[in-house]
């Protein structure tokens, strides 16, 4: 059983899913900055004793499942496998609700409440939960925490190119290549046996590199690189992951003003 449960309430109301027309990569409201400080907590093994509560991108087609936000989904995914109970609230961003823009007045996901304040940012959050709840522990060695990292870039940029020339493929093909190398020496996953902070970041994005490729481009992952495809169906078969995707209706459906944009 989950330990999500969806909230419902006067503030909240009903989701509307209207059609979002995002203009930034994923979508201009879905929040990843690196500018922010982290925030001063203590440590507790205990798990909170009511759900913690936040705010994600709401799907376009599936009433109370997560949008097309890889940043809301290494969230919940960080939630989950830390079995911490959550209450998510499911936000339309093509119309938000007054009650989401007095915690939120950029408008923008993920944002979770953390000792009665709301607090923004997908790095934020995620190491907030690992200083404030230790156990299991997903650290990723400093070393370790920027492999794979110009993956989902490589990717926007093939997938926003309409000129098979320019080397955007070749680009994203390195970056893959390098990282299957990465894991035939260090896997299955980044830090090594145990999955980590870095894995549930990087999972989301291959998953909507994988639906957004597969259906703009009519492109895969090659067969040669099989530690890379044995590293995507390993964490895509996660039970976590599994609860916590978008369907790959909304990943199309996301990334379509950045193909026909």
């Amino acid at each position: 059983m989950s330990t999500a449960r969806v909230h419902v309430s006067a503030l909240s109301a009903t989701v509307n899913h209207l059609r979002l027309r995002p203009t930034t990569a994923v979508s201009p409201n879905c929040f990843n900055t690196h500018s922010r400080k982290p925030l001063r907590v203590s440590m507790s093994s205990v798990p909170p004793s009511e759900p913690v509560e936040i705010a994600v991108k709401a799907s376009l087609t599936t009433p109370n499942t997560l949008g097309d936000c890889p940043f809301s989904q290494r969230v919940l995914l960080t939630l989950e496998e830390k079995h911490l109970p959550y209450e998510a609230k499911f936000v339309d961003l093509s119309n938000k609700p007054e009650w989401f823009l007095q915690i939120s007045p950029e408008g923008k996901v993920p944002v979770i409440k953390f000792d009665e304040k709301w607090v923004p940012d997908s790095d934020i959050i995620t190491q907030t939960l690992e200083e404030k709840y230790p156990s299991p522990p997903l650290v990723t060695p400093p070393e370790k925490s920027t492999v794979g990292s110009k993956i989902f870039s490589t990717f926007i940029g093939f997938l926003k190119s309409k000129d098979p020339n320019d080397g955007t493929e070749q680009a994203l093909l390195s970056e893959l290549s390098s990282f299957n190398d990465y894991l035939k020496d260090n896997g299955p996953f980044v830090n090594g046996k145990d999955i980590s902070a870095a894995d549930l970041s990087l999972g989301p994005k291959l998953y909507h590199l994988e639906i957004a490729l597969g259906h703009y481009k009519k492109w895969t992952v090659p067969d040669s690189l099989t530690f890379l495809k044995s590293y995507m169906k390993a964490i895509f078969s996660r039970e976590s992951f599994i609860k916590t995707r978008a369907q790959p209706q909304d990943v199309v459906e996301g990334w379509r003003p950045k193909v026909e944009g």
